[in-house]
């Protein structure tokens, strides 16, 4: 989740218990507020009419211009109650409307001249509270929704202006490819932005210090093993064509003719593909992969036609790609190859070709691990393989920012390369 959407997601979680709170405490505020000025009119109209009453003047006419409504009622002689005055809220049948109205009373006990006790009820009709409830909800959610939004556009353009050096950061992060050295890092005004950039640059200087020191050493080791490698290979076959050897002394140095082969053979992969890694193959010329496959595609199903495998090609008249011309004939060989030597007998290698894709396919019992399949040194365990053609190929794919999968459907492994 990007950094502008977990703060406003967090100040969305702020604010709902705060605006949550908010409505609950205007809620109450304007009951209390209300109920205080029905109170005080309740009281001056229950003056109103114990006055007359005292005084034996008419008492207050119901619907007479007021919406209260009262009762008098004696309280029954010798019961001895003394005087007050409470407030409550009930509902109240209206005989005019023929329906109860929420209501606001007040009762109270008052005594006249000969000491006789009444009881006097004043009703007042008042607010639904209800009502008042929903349209609170719906205004304070209206609220939040408008607070929302406006914290996200205030927060969105706050945090992009401010956080500019970051995204400036990060970006030159992802553009950095070890080997290619990226341009140093402006000086930013804020202390704090200032230091990561100070940081991040030192940390890619040392990157690229130990890659030079690494670079320097993979390639002065692998060709310093060239010339013992040749030398031993060329001693071996002085041995065998110079002496009389045994039979069991002639399988030994078979074996280890082919050990050395093959050690020779991981040796020059392996400075390849250092090379590659490192960037030494700058050159860029139109290559015609067409082309490049037909003529790779006829060797290989000559060289493998004692084992009856067979290959189908859809391939166009031409079909150029920009890439360096070594590295095109490396990643079309490894992908026919290993197709050729990890089929069985009889099986059928099918290429496909298009102008953006190059598809080899070739028939399998079970699917290989996809996570691990281009990684170094992973094999199927086939006699004689290094491990290093796949990796190949997704080092050059990498190298020239080519897509590359691969999937197992109806029994074929499909290795695909796109170019665009």
């Amino acid at each position: 989740m990007k950094l502008i959407y977990r703060i406003t997601l967090r100040l969305a979680l702020v604010l709902l218990p705060v605006i949550a709170l908010w409505a609950y405490i205007f809620y109450n505020t304007m009951v209390g507020e209300i109920n205080d000025e029905s109170d005080d009119s309740l009281v001056e109209f229950a003056d109103i009419v114990i006055r007359r009453h005292l005084v034996g003047e008419p008492l207050p006419q119901l619907n007479s211009g007021s919406n209260n409504s009262y009762t008098i009622v004696p309280l029954p002689e010798g019961e001895k109650v003394e005087p007050y005055m409470t407030f409550h809220d009930e509902m109240v049948y209206i005989p005019e409307q023929h329906e109860t109205e929420p209501a606001r009373v007040l009762t109270t006990v008052y005594m006249d001249d000969d000491e006789r006790m009444y009881k006097l009820t004043v009703a007042m009709p008042t607010f639904e509270r209800n009502d008042l409830l929903s349209a609170i909800f719906w205004y304070t959610l209206v609220l939040y929704v408008i607070l929302i939004i406006t914290t996200m556009l205030t927060t969105t353009l706050i945090v992009y202006r401010s956080m500019r050096p970051l995204y400036y950061l990060l970006g030159w992060l992802d553009r950095y490819i070890p080997g290619k050295r990226p341009e140093r890092l402006p000086a930013s005004n804020v202390v704090e932005f200032d230091k990561l950039n100070n940081a991040a640059q030192t940390t890619l200087d040392r990157i690229e210090e130990q890659f030079e020191l690494q670079k320097q050493f993979i390639g002065n080791a692998s060709h310093e093993l060239q010339t013992p490698l040749a030398v031993i290979g060329n001693r071996i076959e002085w041995i065998v064509d110079n002496t009389q050897l045994s039979d069991e002394q002639y399988a030994e140095l078979a074996k280890i003719q082919h050990s050395l082969s093959r050690l020779v053979r991981l040796n020059r992969t392996l400075l390849l593909l250092t090379k590659i890694d490192n960037g030494q193959f700058p050159e860029l010329s139109d290559i015609d992969i067409a082309a490049l496959v037909r003529g790779e595609l006829e060797i290989y199903t000559d060289l493998y036609s004692h084992r009856s495998i067979t290959a189908s090609a859809t391939i166009p008249d031409s079909c150029i790609v920009r890439m360096n011309d070594s590295l095109a004939n490396t990643l079309i060989t490894n992908l026919l190859k290993n197709a050729f030597v990890h089929s069985a007998e009889g099986a059928q290698v099918t290429v496909t070709l298009t102008a953006d894709s190059f598809v080899v396919a070739n028939n399998g019992d079970e699917p290989l691990d996809e996570t691990q399949i281009f990684e170094r040194f992973y094999h199927s365990g086939k006699s004689g393989s290094t491990g290093l053609g796949l990796p190949l190929v997704n080092s050059i794919c990498r190298y020239y920012g080519f897509e590359k999968s691969y999937t197992y459907k109806d029994g074929q492994h499909l290795f695909t390369v796109r170019f665009k």
